[in-house]
């Protein structure tokens, strides 16, 4: 079985006791049958470190962005254009808009925002959209911008039926990660029933959100099962079947990861 982590934060785990060592972390994943990973870099001073680990293993991808809440006034465009043409950045991202804590920076983050999606449709790669208290502008400014052009992936998805509905009328996937798995989110569970097979991506979003029954427990790449057995019993469909096609869906929509088949 071959699956997909569209989307984690490896350099951000904590990865200094034996068993999170990175060969250990990359390792179990795979025992898990989680054969290829996306680490989203959330800002550029993590950038380098993103892009070492995605050169160092062939099975790891990278993304070049700049996460709403870790915006500064002080950083260059022009860095994010000159990173993103990079071969080895399959994605841009992870952008969006963060209206939740009341002191967020909103204009600023609409800004960079549209900067993230001109920039993918000038390296023609799509985009990783992060959204949370912001479901109108988010949606507006995608349509603005004409992001349905490269389309991309809403993750971590957590928001209504509605939202989910337009982003995928512009040619974005919905990706669910552990969050689906805790009993309080009926709603999102509805959510997760009613993506077309075609549309759905799944991912652990680590060292964050682990799956339940795990959530006292640093998130990794090898929890991906857990969340794909979870939503393929959700959709009563085989896990083989789920897996297979979230697999497809992943590497329809991120062209320039490596295949299954050149690992």
């Amino acid at each position: 079985m071959f699956l997909v982590d569209s989307h984690c934060h490896l350099n951000l785990m904590d990865l200094t006791t034996d068993e999170y060592n990175l060969d250990k972390v990359i390792d179990r994943s795979k025992k898990c049958d989680v054969q290829y990973i996306l680490n989203v870099c959330m800002n550029f001073k993590d950038f380098s470190e993103v892009l070492k680990i995605g050169e160092y293993y062939p099975e790891v991808g990278s993304s070049i962005g700049l996460h709403p809440n870790d915006q500064k006034d002080n950083v260059e465009r022009d860095i994010l254009l000159s990173k993103a043409q990079h071969e080895k950045i399959i994605a841009i991202g992870e952008t969006g808009l963060d209206y939740f804590h009341p002191n967020s920076q909103c204009e600023q983050q609409r800004e960079w925002f549209r900067d993230h999606i001109r920039i993918a449709k000038k390296v023609k790669k799509p985009l990783i959209i992060h959204t949370r208290a912001a479901k109108k502008d988010t949606l507006q400014i995608l349509q603005e911008e004409n992001a349905s052009e490269v389309g991309g992936v809403m993750q971590c998805f957590n928001e209504d039926w509605d939202m989910a509905k337009k982003a995928m009328d512009m040619n974005f996937f919905i990706s669910f990660a552990g969050l689906v798995t805790y009993k309080n989110r009926v709603s999102l569970n509805k959510i997760a029933k009613s993506v077309p097979l075609d549309k759905i991506l799944i991912e652990t979003d680590s060292p964050y959100f682990s799956p339940s029954p795990y959530q006292d427990k640093q998130n990794e790449p090898a929890f991906l099962r857990l969340i794909a057995k979870y939503l393929s019993e959700l959709r009563k469909l085989p896990l083989e079947e789920f897996a297979f096609a979230t697999t497809q869906n992943f590497f329809n929509l991120f062209k320039n990861a490596v295949k299954p088949n050149q690992i």
